[in-house]
C-alpha cells in the first residue's frame, strides 16, 4: 500500500491499538513537560529474554515489539518498525495500581505522525492527567481507563484484557469513549508445533465498526490479524488463516447489512425535482431540472416540473439541493474493510479504483457485491507489483527479475484484474518489458516511480498513470533523492527542496508539455501529504475536521497528528512551502492539459479535502468536481454506464444538501444515494458506517 503509515493501520488497528502507552516513570504523580522527541539511540533496548512480537504482512517482516517487566516491577515495550522507509520507534513504561489499570504511562520517541511521546499520571486524588503531541487534559479517572493516543502497539494488550473481564457493561474511557468486547466463537488453527487454540473476538466503540481481535484460549490477548499482523514471534504464518476467518465473520455481519438496504422497497422510481444538476459531461451545473430513476437505471433528464412521476413513484423535492453523479475515489485501497465500504456510499461515494488490493480479497468484493451481500461502491482494481526487498509494499506481488514481473502481470490478467501498478522498489530495467506485457493484455500501467527513475523516464517506458504528486516532484529532485525514493526520501525530498522548485522553469513546462502530449494521467493524493508536512498538533487536519463531531472519540483523537519529524533544520513553515509547490504543481500539469483524477489513499473522508486543494491550485469548481466523476469514469472505462447523469446509464448518483457551485464542501452533506438503482437513506447509511450524524 502506499499511504503513509498513520493512515492504513489506524484504520484497521485503531480498536485494539487505541488503547497503548510508553516510557521512564515520573518522579511525581503528575505529568512531566513536554521534551523533545526521543531519538532512537535514546530508546530501551530489549533484554534477550524479552517476550517477542513481529509486525508482518505477506510480503515479510515489517517490525518487531518486546516485553519485558523491569527489575522495579514496571512492564516495558519496545517497538521498531519500517514501511517502506516510513519509520516507527517508540517505547513505553507502564505502572500499574493495585487494582491493575495504568497509574503512570511515559511513552518516547516517533513516528512517521511525528513526535510520539506522551506522558500520563493519575495522583493521590485519583485525577488523571495527560499530554501528547497533540492534546492535554485532566478528569476524575473514577472507574475509567485512559486509552493512550499512541505507543507500541502490543501494549494494548493490558485494554483488550480488560475488556475481556469487564464483559457486556464494557469501559468508559478517558479522554472519552466507551469500549465493549464481545467473544464470538472458539476457532482452532494449525501452528508450526501443533493446534492452537484461539477466540475470534471484536472491540467496539473505539473504531467505526466492530475490528476483530483473537484472545487465546485463557481469554487474554493473542494477536491483531489483517493485512498487517501483529503476533508471537515464530507464529507469523497464522496470520493469513486468521485473516480469512475474521474477514468471513465480518462479511456475514454487513450482509445482514445490505438486507437492509438493497430491498425491492429502495429500488421503486424515484423523481429528483426543481434540484440543481450537475452536467460533468460539459462541466457545468444547470439549474431547475428533474431526473427520474427507475429500473435502476436514469430514465429520464428533464426540465423541472416537466417529468412525469410513475405510479408509486417516490418524489424528492430537490429545491436547496444538488444533483450530481456519484463520486469517485481513484485512490482507495480496497479489501479486507467491508465496514469502510459502506462508510464510502454514507459520504456520496457510489465508484472507485483501488490501486493496489489483494487478488483474493478484491475477487470477493466483486462476487458478494454481484450477489447483494455486500453494501459497497462498484470499481475496478489493479494489482501491486514490487522487487522482492526488505522495502516492499506490503499486500504486493513481489518479483526478482524482469521475466518474474512478466509473469506477476500475466497472473493479475488472469485474475480478471483491471490494472498493473508498479512500486518504488522495482528494477527501473523491468519496467518496459513488464509495462509492454500489461499492454498487449490490456491492463492499465501506473504506480509509484522506481528509486532511481524519474517520473518522465517512467512514463516513456510504459506508465499510462502517475500516483502520489511527490513522485512528480521527482522529477525537480536532486539525483540522490531520486536515488532512494523507495524509502522516507519520497517525502523528506520533495518537503526539503520543494519549496525552491521554480515550477515554470523551461524545464518543468517541457515536463508538463510531455505529459500532456502523452495522454498521462496524475493521481495527486494530495491529502496524504497535506497533514503530515503542514499539521503541528495544534488544529484537526482540514480533511478530518467536518468529521471529527460525528465519529468515534478515539479516530477523531487519532486524526490530530504533529506533523512528520523535521530534519535538516527545516521548520514546519518550510514543509508548508514546500506542500503549497505540490499543490501549484497540480495547478500547473491542469493548465498543461494533463488529466488529473481525484483519490485519497485513505478513509474516503477526504475525498471533498481533496477537490478543495484543487480549487485552490486553479482548477474551477466544476473542474475539480470532474476529477472525481466523468475523468475517472473514462480512465477506468466505465464511462458507458456511469459518471455523468444521462439517461440510460445506471443510477449511481447522489443528492445533496446545499448549492455545490458555490461551495464544493457542500458534497459532504449526503441525502440520499442512488446506488445501482437502489434509494439509500443518506442518515442511515451514516449511522449504518459509524458516523453519529452529518458532517460539517
Amino acid at each position: 500500500m502506499s499511504r503513509p503509515a498513520h493512515r492504513q493501520l489506524l484504520a484497521s488497528l485503531l480498536a485494539a491499538a487505541a488503547l497503548i502507552a510508553p516510557l521512564p516513570a515520573l518522579a511525581h504523580d503528575e505529568v512531566a513537560p513536554r521534551p523533545v522527541a526521543t531519538s532512537k539511540e535514546q530508546l530501551l533496548v530489549a533484554p534477550a529474554g524479552a517476550r517477542r512480537y513481529t509486525i508482518s504482512s505477506i510480503a515479510g517482516q515489517h517490525g518487531e515489539i518486546a516485553q519485558w517487566t523491569l527489575p522495579d516491577g514496571q512492564i516495558a515495550y519496545r517497538m521498531s518498525m519500517s514501511l517502506r522507509g516510513w519509520i516507527t520507534e517508540t517505547d513505553q513504561i507502564m505502572t500499574l495500581g493495585p487494582d491493575g489499570r495504568p497509574t503512570r504511562i511515559s511513552i518516547r520517541g516517533f513516528t512517521d505522525s511525528g513526535d510520539a511521546t506522551e506522558d500520563y499520571a493519575v495522583d493521590a486524588a485519583g485525577v488523571a492527567r495527560w499530554k501528547t503531541s497533540v492534546d492535554s487534559g485532566e478528569a476524575p479517572l473514577g472507574a475509567k481507563r485512559y486509552s493512550t493516543y499512541g505507543g507500541p502497539w502490543l501494549a494494548g494488550e493490558a485494554d483488550i484484557n480488560a475488556l475481556v473481564a469487564a464483559g457486556d457493561k464494557g469501559i468508559d474511557m478517558l479522554p472519552s469513549g466507551h469500549a465493549t468486547l464481545k467473544i464470538v466463537r472458539p476457532v482452532t488453527v494449525a501452528g508450526p508445533s501443533g493446534p492452537v487454540s484461539l477466540k475470534l473476538a471484536f472491540v467496539q466503540g473505539l473504531g467505526f465498526a466492530p475490528s476483530p481481535i483473537w484472545l487465546d484460549a485463557d481469554n487474554r490477548f493473542f494477536a491483531f490479524a489483517g493485512g498487517m499482523s501483529l503476533l508471537p514471534a515464530g507464529l507469523e504464518a497464522l496470520g493469513p488463516k486468521l485473516k480469512d476467518i475474521q474477514e468471513a465473520e465480518t462479511a456475514a455481519l454487513v450482509r445482514e447489512v445490505a438486507k437492509d438496504f438493497l430491498k425491492p422497497a429502495n429500488r421503486t422510481p424515484t423523481l429528483v425535482d426543481h434540484v440543481l444538476l450537475f452536467d460533468s459531461l460539459s462541466g457545468r451545473y444547470v439549474a431547475d431540472r428533474a431526473v427520474l430513476i427507475a429500473d435502476g437505471k436514469i430514465a429520464a433528464v428533464g426540465a423541472g416540473g416537466q417529468v412525469k412521476a410513475p405510479a408509486r413513484a417516490t418524489v424528492i423535492d430537490g429545491r436547496g439541493k444538488t444533483i450530481t453523479p456519484g463520486l469517485w475515489d481513484a485512490h482507495r485501497h480496497v479489501g479486507g474493510d467491508d465496514w469502510n465500504l459502506l462508510q464510502n456510499l454514507a459520504t456520496g461515494m457510489t465508484n472507485y479504483r483501488s490501486p493496489g488490493s489483494q487478488i483474493d480479497e478484491a475477487q470477493s468484493i466483486f462476487k458478494r457485491r454481484a450477489e447483494g451481500s455486500l453494501l459497497a461502491p462498484d470499481g475496478k482494481v489493479s494489482i501491486i507489483i514490487d522487487r522482492k526487498d526488505p522495502l516492499a509494499a506490503q499486500g504486493s506481488l513481489t518479483v526478482s527479475s524482469a521475466e518474474e514481473a512478466i509473469a506477476a502481470v500475466r497472473q493479475i490478467k488472469n485474475a480478471g484484474m483491471w490494472g498493473v501498478k508498479f512500486y518504488t522498489s522495482m528494477n527501473p530495467a523491468w519496467i518496459a518489458p513488464a509495462a509492454a506485457e500489461a499492454h498487449r493484455l490490456g491492463l492499465h500501467v501506473h504506480g509509484h516511480v522506481p528509486a532511481g527513475m524519474r517520473p518522465l523516464e517512467a512514463v516513456r517506458a510504459g506508465y499510462d498513470e502517475v500516483t502520489h504528486i511527490n513522485f512528480i516532484m521527482m522529477q525537480a529532485m536532486p539525483q540522490a533523492v531520486v536515488d532512494k525514493a523507495n524509502t522516507a526520501a519520497r517525502l523528506e525530498g520533495p518537503a526539503k527542496y520543494g519549496k525552491d522548485v521554480d515550477l515554470d522553469s523551461p524545464e518543468m513546462t517541457a515536463f508538463y508539455a510531455e505529459l500532456a502530449r502523452r495522454g498521462t494521467v496524475i493521481d495527486p493524493t494530495l491529502t496524504v501529504w497535506e497533514p503530515l508536512m503542514t499539521s503541528d498538533g495544534s488544529a484537526m487536519p482540514p480533511e478530518y475536521a467536518p468529521f471529527a463531531d460525528v465519529a468515534p472519540p478515539t479516530v477523531a483523537r487519532g486524526w490530530r497528528i504533529s506533523g512528520y519529524p523535521l530534519f535538516d533544520g527545516l521548520t514546519r513553515d518550510d514543509f508548508r512551502k514546500s506542500f503549497a509547490k505540490m499543490v501549484g504543481l497540480v495547478g500547473r500539469l491542469h493548465k498543461a492539459g494533463v488529466r488529473i483524477v481525484a483519490g485519497t489513499d485513505g478513509y474516503g473522508l477526504e475525498l471533498v479535502r481533496e477537490l478543495e486543494l484543487y480549487q485552490q491550485a486553479g482548477l474551477s469548481n466544476a473542474e475539480a468536481l470532474q476529477t472525481a466523476t466523468i475523468v475517472p469514469a473514462r480512465l477506468t472505462g466505465m464511462d458507458g454506464r456511469t459518471g455523468s447523469i444521462t439517461p440510460g446509464k445506471v443510477a449511481d448518483v447522489i443528492l445533496v444538501e446545499g448549492d455545490v457551485s458555490q461551495d464544493i464542501t457542500a458534497l459532504r452533506h449526503v441525502h440520499t444515494v442512488f446506488l445501482d438503482g437502489y434509494r439509500l437513506d443518506g442518515a442511515a447509511l451514516r449511522k449504518a458506517s459509524g458516523l453519529s450524524g452529518m458532517p460539517r
